[in-house]
């Protein structure tokens, strides 16, 4: 029978067995590096293995057999009808548009890097802003207060039509009504697609800012390393 050397446990090292934090409970989970998601079993939440790399999974003939279902290609395609029905919502607002695509593209960088869960990730980043046209509309303003009340109700319409995880849906929805606060979250998903949304918007509201003081604001907004390090090579090593 095929075996994948990834997957055969003979060939694993010490740190591809280790524990992560529940974002419910904060009690500790048991990873085998291979394992995408485990249930809790104090408080029985869904949580994803921030360490998994399913890269191969958009490739190998095996992957099928080897996962259960073709990962890789199954969030490449939900990804894509997510930035359908971005589009669809923002009607043509080629700004907003660009911008939601900027971002989704630094998250994905972050995330290769960090870690995380990719479809969380990706999810979050394409409708991180969906909420801002009815905001507008109801209250008159864009402000952030008013995209975060709004937003999560829009992404919870469009994500249900998806097979998605409800606990992955209800991550994704709160990362969307704190994406201006950091609010009561604080998880890795989170932290990707609030670096990712700051590397979007340095560029226009630090316009005359020095690359000292370009510097000195990376260090106290950015949540990721990775983030961090992206942010230092665009916009202080560099100019803006």
């Amino acid at each position: 029978m095929f075996r994948c050397p990834g997957q055969d446990q003979r060939f694993w090292k010490p740190e591809d067995i280790f524990e992560v934090k529940c974002p419910g409970c904060g009690k500790a989970v048991e990873f085998f590096k291979d394992e995408p998601k485990l249930k809790c079993r104090n408080c029985g939440r869904t949580v994803a293995n921030p360490k998994i790399d399913l890269g191969c999974a958009e490739w190998c003939q095996y992957a099928e057999q080897c996962l259960g279902v073709s990962v890789g290609r199954q969030i490449s395609a939900i990804r894509d009808k997510l930035i359908d029905e971005m589009k669809k919502v923002f009607a043509g607002d080629e700004q907003r548009i660009e911008h939601a695509l900027g971002v989704l593209d630094y998250a994905e960088r972050i995330q290769a890097a960090e870690g995380g869960d990719a479809m969380v990730v990706k999810a979050a980043a394409i409708l991180h802003d969906i909420g801002i046209a009815q905001a507008e509309r109801k209250y008159g303003s864009s402000e952030a207060k008013y995209q975060q009340a709004e937003g999560p109700i829009i992404a919870r319409g469009i994500l249900t039509k998806y097979d998605l995880d409800k606990a992955d849906v209800e991550h994704i929805c709160g990362i969307i009504a704190s994406h201006h606060s950091a609010r009561d979250i604080d998880t890795i998903e989170f932290n990707v697609v609030w670096d990712a949304d700051r590397l979007v918007d340095i560029p226009a509201e630090f316009t005359g800012a020095s690359k000292e003081e370009l510097k000195q604001i990376i260090g106290k907004t950015f949540r990721t390393c990775a983030g961090r390090r992206i942010a230092l090579e665009l916009f202080v090593r560099n100019e803006i």
